[in-house]
């Protein structure tokens, strides 16, 4: 994590600045699956050892990259996409809030109140729909209970 943090900061942290090179179309498409992937990694390890790598601005970056790969995706067979890309990441950002939280009016009232604006507030309600149908049916916890059982179960070893 160090030498990542030496040669490469801007993908370490809480990511601010890398949701705000999304948000504003800034982020090159090339990197982005790659920065993606290391994020994701990063937070997984950090969360599994317990190291405090925070949360929720991570949350908002991976949905934010994952939200604009599938928008330059889903832009590639239509000359003239009917949304913008980083629209797709707004969408995405409260979509992954939605899957990994389970609670989807905060993550569409948390989002609504970053960007300033409505416009993106169906394609936010169906996309939060769906993020919380899929872990639901899959029987996944949210991140928050996983993070409560692991306390008490830690708290009753010592």
């Amino acid at each position: 994590m160090g030498v990542l943090a030496w040669f490469a900061p801007g993908l370490v942290g809480g990511g601010d600045a890398l949701t705000q090179r999304v948000l504003s179309g800034g982020a090159s498409l090339a990197w982005l699956p790659l920065a993606f992937l290391l994020r994701f990694a990063l937070g997984a390890v950090s969360y599994a050892a317990g190291t405090p790598g925070g949360l929720f601005a991570p949350m908002l970056v991976l949905g934010a990259q994952l939200g604009l790969l599938f928008g330059s995706a889903a832009s590639q067979p239509f000359s003239d996409p009917p949304m913008p890309a980083t629209a797709f990441a707004v969408v995405g950002m409260a979509a992954f809030f939605t899957a990994v939280v389970r609670a989807p009016l905060t993550g569409i009232v948390l989002i609504t109140e970053m960007t300033a604006g409505l416009t993106l507030l169906l394609p936010m309600l169906l996309a939060c729909a769906m993020a919380m149908l899929v872990p639901t049916v899959l029987r996944n916890a949210p991140i928050y209970d996983s993070l409560r059982e692991r306390t008490v179960h830690a708290g009753r070893r010592t």
